[in-house]
């Protein structure tokens, strides 16, 4: 039983990596649990999620760019 828990945090611990593609929409809907992609569009819009750009008429995000936000709203959540 120990080791189930050991393993559980040993899972828990590993840093989670994201994809080298760039990431759409829906890839942030899923990573961050949203509601549905309208949330990510008006992040966009109010311009308080990460960087985006457009491909065409498609929206991707840089893996480096969602990091970065990430980061940023830890350490603004921690201040």
């Amino acid at each position: 039983m120990a080791d189930r828990r050991h393993a559980s945090v040993e899972v828990a611990a590993a840093p989670r990596t994201l994809p080298t593609r760039f990431l759409t929409p829906d890839d942030l809907v899923e990573m961050f649990e949203l509601p549905s992609v309208e949330t990510v569009y008006q992040w966009r819009r109010k311009r308080t999620g990460p960087r985006g750009f457009r491909v065409g008429r498609h929206l991707r995000f840089d893996p480096d760019d969602v990091r970065a936000w990430v980061e940023s709203q830890i350490k603004g959540a921690a201040a």
